[in-house]
């Protein structure tokens, strides 16, 4: 079912005429939403003296998309029943929104098909960018900025085929004041810096410094974000003087990234949390700059700024991504300056956040925070960028529009150990290759298709393309895919929040395996058998299909290829069995609701 805006706006009057249409308008951490009628959830009442707007992780969509939220997003250690790992009821209840709403709908993954029929698309640059102007042209175009946390460049065909410059361009346009990455640097470096220099706002990261065997020589020394004497490859922070109010913003990176992904792009870059560097930053530029506001635009993921605000001082606000959570109140952390106030603001475009600071006598007084759903119904999409959009794109429609098959179910791809779209990509490692196992990555990014859609090459794109694509076949013992398990496991639940990089537990295909999420390291997994029943032996050779080796290039063809060969073949894309891992310590954990496998 597809509706026209008007009668969209039409439904949401009747859904506001019946209490169903909350807004986001968070004070002091309460992070209750109130009621408001359709017209009016973009209507954010002015206060205070500066506006900082936040996007993040929105992975080159630049059109509408739909987007599940997870029902697997689980705290471990000090993160349990914490945001933002808490998942559909629970979350609705922690933060106050209202059960059939439209927000219930854009914050949580309950009764997601039926409402994304109801209330359409998120997302979209040109919807973003009436938006952006809106609360502009409200607050002031002098009291407000736009920040970027990153991952812009990579996530679709488009960005892949320009190198990134397509979403360069299209935050040029959208007029991004200041960003910071990861993703980004998954291009050549010499790609990232073009890319950097073409960017018209600020490229900030304090965690990225040239390795020493590479500074005596640097082949990027006119770069004029480098700093010769620190060795920083970029500016690690930028000062805006919103009206009388100084506002310094510092850049945080992606630690993790070449270890994340592969260093070979990147080889005289060196990464990592550093915050003792971020606290010297602060005091230097609290001395120096003598700002009123200091806020940190991160890349760390959440559970990682909340250490982090935990440890340093002098900060106002962390603006967070990496971990894709829609968190719509700040988590207000308590260090020995006063506190900081962590946020994170989703994915894919999906939410646009708000935070409203009341600055005064040289620093922060109050403030208020909104986390927006994008509603494309709800916003007229801007003729500037919708045209710059269809430019862009025009040269590779061809190839985007085919048509290679009819989704049966809904597919999606976030929560921490398996989603619909990614068995599909399992099963066609599987098929395609003639492998017994698939392992595919966890990468939260890749956009949802409702059921009956048609599956373009748009949305294989969506879901798989990166710069590393190409697939392998190779003989594996039962150990090493243990070991493999164990690895990635180890990553996603230890309990100290910096040995976490992000991301969900590999995808399988063909096989099936109990994981405890209490247990120690490399001693979470067992019971590992194929599809057949038979058990896995530590000894025995198995065939595996992958994609995405982190080290040296795989042999293979592109992931796309393989996944498109696979949907033309079946024409039909339906689950045949979901190799959903059987779960112990999870019950009762309010980071996990209607799983589809065993908890025990």
């Amino acid at each position: 079912m597809s509706i026209n805006r008007r009668e969209f706006m039409q439904l949401m009057g009747v859904a506001a005429a019946s209490g169903m249409l909350p807004g986001c308008d968070n004070k002091n951490g309460k992070g209750k939403v109130s009621a408001k009628s359709p017209g009016k959830i973009y209507d954010i009442p002015k206060f205070g003296n500066v506006g900082l707007m936040h996007m993040t992780d929105c992975h080159a969509q630049l059109n509408p998309i739909y987007f599940r939220e997870p029902n697997v997003n689980l705290g471990i250690g000090d993160a349990y029943g914490k945001a933002p790992h808490i998942v559909g009821d629970k979350l609705l209840e922690h933060f106050g929104v209202t059960k059939n709403s439209i927000e219930a709908h854009a914050f949580s993954y309950i009764e997601f098909t039926e409402a994304a029929k109801t209330y359409g698309k998120v997302g979209g640059f040109a919807h973003m960018q009436t938006l952006v102007k809106k609360l502009r042209g409200d607050h002031g175009s002098d009291k407000t900025l736009l920040l970027d946390g990153g991952d812009t460049w990579q996530g679709s065909g488009t960005a892949y085929w320009t190198r990134g410059k397509d979403m360069v361009g299209a935050s040029n346009k959208l007029g991004v004041d200041v960003m910071t990455g990861h993703w980004e640097f998954t291009y050549l470096d010499e790609e990232v810096i073009s890319n950097v220099k073409d960017f018209n706002g600020d490229f900030i990261c304090q965690n990225v410094f040239v390795k020493d065997d590479a500074a005596f020589d640097y082949r990027f020394a006119e770069f004029e974000g480098f700093n010769e004497s620190t060795q920083r490859a970029f500016k690690p922070y930028t000062i805006k003087k919103l009206g009388d109010v100084r506002v310094a913003i510092i850049g945080q990176a992606f630690p993790y990234t070449p270890i994340a992904n592969p260093s070979r792009f990147i080889p005289d870059w060196t990464f990592g949390i550093r915050d003792s560097d971020m606290q010297k930053i602060i005091d230097q530029v609290r001395e120096t700059e003598k700002p009123d506001v200091v806020v940190v635009l991160s890349h760390n993921g959440m559970d990682v700024d909340l250490k982090m605000a935990s440890r340093i001082s002098g900060v106002d606000a962390i603006f967070g991504g990496h971990t894709h959570d829609g968190v719509p109140a700040p988590v207000v952390v308590k260090n020995k300056g006063g506190q900081t106030l962590v946020t994170n603001a989703g994915s894919n475009g999906k939410y646009l956040g708000f935070m409203q600071f009341d600055v005064r006598n040289g620093k922060v007084q109050d403030w208020r925070y909104t986390l927006m759903p994008v509603f494309s119904n709800l916003l007229e999409a801007d003729k500037e960028m919708s045209s710059y959009i269809e430019d862009v794109r025009k040269p590779y429609l061809k190839t985007l529009s085919e048509e290679l098959a009819v989704a049966e179910g809904l597919l999606y791809r976030r929560g921490n150990f398996n989603g619909t779209f990614d068995q599909i990509i399992c099963d066609a490692l599987r098929e395609v290759g003639g492998a017994q196992i698939a392992l595919s990555p966890g990468f939260r990014w890749g956009t949802s298709i409702l059921p009956g859609q048609t599956i373009t090459m748009d949305n294989v794109m969506d879901q798989t393309c990166i710069t590393y694509p190409e697939t392998y076949l190779r003989e594996m013992t039962g150990q090493t895919i243990k070991d493999i398990l164990e690895d990635v496991a180890d990553n996603l639940l230890n309990v100290d929040p910096y040995y976490q990089q992000g991301g969900d537990m590999v995808r399988v295909g063909g096989m099936n395996y109990t994981i405890d999420i209490k247990g120690k390291s490399m001693h979470r997994i067992s019971n590992m058998t194929l599809d057949d029943g038979s058990k896995i032996d530590a000894n025995k050779i198995y065939t595996v299909a992958g994609w995405a080796t982190v080290g040296s290039k795989a042999p293979g063809k592109p992931i796309w290829e393989v996944v498109a060969e696979y949907l033309r073949n079946e024409k039909i894309a339906k689950i045949k069995k979901m190799n959903t891992p059987t779960i112990k310590g999870a019950k009762g954990n309010p980071g996990i609701a209607e799983y589809m496998g065993e908890l025990n």
